[in-house]
């Protein structure tokens, strides 16, 4: 059997839970939201998916605690990043982010940035990590109308100091958008005590989801001021024409992931019972046997923090004499190991890494990995620098 450390891109394996309750809804429930004749099946399909805000907005430390307005039903974290950015900034605004973001931020913020909207883009340090003093330099000199930001790297899992940073967001009364794809069910996330005036999360990563279903957590006053990005039937308000004010209609246009729903939902109560403290410490153990193991090794580049700094347990390497897609091969083939070499929808990220254009390639552990799979991992990545070492000083 192959061993999974490409967790960064998706999880896996999931809980049982979870395709045990997408199965369930899809053969015992199945009715549509807010589009039925209030049968048993149409009820219980409201009462799953209110239910489902409830438990993210009690996750997230949602605004009122567990308010299901304030949770909205996006595809993914992309979709939520392009809700809030395009329904908020306008020409003539000015965003700010980091040098380490991922493609689902800068992406939208060049479209924008195309349309009239300033984007400054702050730099990180070598390892990734943001001076928060920066920030706020930059808010005293200039006015800025929204700040965005990856919790922590997917490239190498540098975890930014986001306390400090939505302090300062919140003593310059700039709102502060956070993306929390890498980090949402493996580390610790208080919407309403950080200040945050957003949260973009996905449900496939760390918070052990199916693909295909993610969500924004909202203050509300912020949402407000947010034109949603896709309008139409919402099976409410259904007399007027116009898309409805009131959350969570506002931003859920036609029909939702259902099964993705009651797969997340699913999830979220393993999250609560399992702890999302003990899967950080279960995978920061396993972070650190891997970056000890391989640390020091000749031939073998490390990006970013050590294993005992402020990240997350994923980690991008790259060998002297063989480009990073090619050793992903040669570990899958020779090991059955599963990784990502390349760019990792993050060029920036590389450039401040200092690993681009080639990128490099990622190691990322999840809560099901084991101590054996990482000495596994280990030997692999010594064999491989050891052979291509060798291979060098005989040329």
């Amino acid at each position: 059997m192959s061993i999974y450390l490409n967790n960064a891109a998706t999880s896996w394996p999931k809980p049982d839970c979870v395709p045990a309750a997408i199965s369930q809804f899809i053969l015992g429930r199945g009715a549509n939201l807010a589009r039925g004749s209030s049968s048993g099946r149409d009820v219980d399909t409201l009462d799953l998916v209110t239910t489902a805000r409830q438990k993210l907005a009690r996750f997230f430390g949602g605004f009122r605690k567990a308010d299901p307005r304030y949770v909205t039903f996006t595809g993914n974290v992309t979709e939520s990043l392009n809700i809030v950015l395009k329904g908020y900034l306008r020409p003539g605004q000015h965003v700010a982010t980091t040098s380490m973001e991922h493609n689902s931020v800068m992406r939208p913020l060049r479209r924008l940035e195309s349309e009239g909207v300033r984007v400054t883009v702050l730099d990180c340090d070598p390892r990734g990590l943001l001076d928060p003093g920066d920030l706020a330099s930059l808010f005293e000199k200039e006015q800025v109308d929204l700040f965005v930001l990856s919790h922590a790297s997917n490239v190498c899992g540098t975890i930014q100091p986001l306390s400090d940073i939505a302090s300062i967001c919140l003593k310059a009364g700039i709102p502060c958008v956070l993306d929390s794809a890498q980090t949402a069910g493996v580390y610790p996330i208080d919407v309403e005590n950080l200040g945050l005036s957003v949260c973009c999360f996905t449900g496939h990563k760390g918070m052990m989801g199916p693909q295909g279903i993610g969500g924004i957590v909202w203050e509300p006053e912020f949402a407000s001021k947010v034109s949603p990005l896709i309008e139409g039937g919402t099976g409410s308000f259904s007399d007027d024409e116009r898309q409805p004010e009131k959350l969570p209609d506002r931003f859920e246009a036609g029909t939702p992931n259902l099964p993705g729903i009651a797969g997340l939902s699913a999830a979220v109560d393993w999250l609560f019972e399992t702890g999302v403290e003990s899967i950080s410490e279960h995978e920061r153990s396993l972070g650190i046997r891997f970056f000890d193991g391989i640390k020091g090794t000749p031939g073998l580049v490390i990006y970013g923090l050590p294993a005992d700094g402020e990240r997350l347990p994923v980690f991008a390497v790259n060998f002297t004499g063989i480009d990073n897609g090619t050793a992903a091969l040669d570990l899958y083939d020779r090991w059955e190991i599963e990784t990502r070499p390349g760019l990792h929808c993050s060029p920036g990220g590389h450039k401040t890494l200092g690993s681009y254009p080639a990128g490099a390639l990622r190691f990322s552990v999840g809560y099901f990995n084991t101590e054996q799979d990482i000495d596994k991992a280990i030997e692999a990545v010594r064999t491989i620098a050891k052979e291509h070492q060798n291979a060098a000083a005989t040329r």
